[in-house]
């Protein structure tokens, strides 16, 4: 399976068409349409089904698709890492974050190395622990940013200042929001917006056996979303502070739990990490070198 032939399979795979993927990558159409058919016969499935002026993916060129932007992804990062080699005058970073508003310290860091190489490009990439884990340990990131403990057998890590403070995210005219901090039993049987990260790991240690008797109307990735189901009522948002907007001019607050959970949070690379000198730039300002 070829690299180029793995672009032109997702050219195609954007365009929905044959015919305009040809001719964004300057080929002849029998030409692409036959390194298409030769992908199919190399891996022995039906990638595209075919109509007169249009191509969908099959479920087996849907699972390609997802594989080839991974596979591309590291090999142009690679090549990117490669060619900065020689002299830091640019270059990529590549981190994926958790959310959190410990992420300013990590920007400061950033723009300071930018002051120092303006070519520097930092791409970011949010998600849950998981997620940034596996695309780590893939080499697809540099460093991950990441709201839990590390594990030391697989990662180095620099703790960043500060710590996130748990809390519920509301409607402004919601009961709770009469209340200056909320404790456990206020949330039992109230509808509730969980990350799945957190409903794996953090809600079971917060709530214990009380777990049981939690009513969850909606899971997320991403608070903002969150936020946005709890202005329209849906419920409540468990999650750190200072993720979204509970100004005076917003329909949300934000209301801290009692006792205080404050939650960590960690830079972390894989051991024996071969940085691009870009990164490896950017790993000593956050060292402090």
């Amino acid at each position: 399976m070829e690299i180029r032939v793995l672009r032109y399979f997702l050219e195609v795979a954007r365009e929905g068409s044959v015919t305009h993927a040809a001719e964004r990558l300057h080929i002849s159409q029998p030409t692409l349409s036959k390194q298409l058919k030769d992908l199919e016969a190399e891996l022995g499935k039906k990638l595209f089904v075919r109509s007169s002026f249009s191509v969908r993916l099959t479920d087996e060129g849907m699972l390609l698709r997802k594989r080839a932007e991974d596979i591309l992804e590291m090999v142009d990062k690679t090549a990117a890492e490669f060619k900065a080699l020689d002299e830091i005058t640019g270059g990529d970073i590549h981190i994926g974050c958790a959310e959190s508003d410990g992420i300013k310290h990590l920007a400061r860091r950033i723009k300071a190395v930018q002051a120092q190489v303006p070519g520097i490009r930092v791409h970011l990439y949010s998600g849950d622990t998981n997620d940034l884990a596996e695309r780590l340990d893939q080499g697809l990131l540099d460093f991950a940013v990441i709201a839990q403990a590390v594990d030391l057998s697989k990662y180095n890590y620099i703790e960043l200042p500060g710590a996130d403070i748990w809390g519920v995210v509301m409607r402004k005219d919601a009961p709770l929001a009469q209340k200056e901090a909320v404790c456990i039993d206020d949330l039992l049987d109230l509808p509730l917006i969980l990350s799945r990260q957190g409903l794996r790991e953090d809600i079971p240690k917060l709530f214990g056996e009380a777990v049981d008797r939690l009513h969850i109307t909606a899971t997320l990735n991403l608070t903002y979303n969150g936020s946005v189901l709890a202005r329209e009522g849906l419920g409540y948002v468990l999650t750190f502070d200072k993720l979204v907007d509970t100004s005076e001019r917003s329909e949300l607050c934000f209301r801290p739990l009692t006792p205080t959970l404050e939650t960590k949070l960690y830079v972390v690379w894989k051991k024996y990490q071969v940085f691009s000198p870009a990164a490896e730039l950017l790993l000593s300002e956050m060292k402090g070198r």
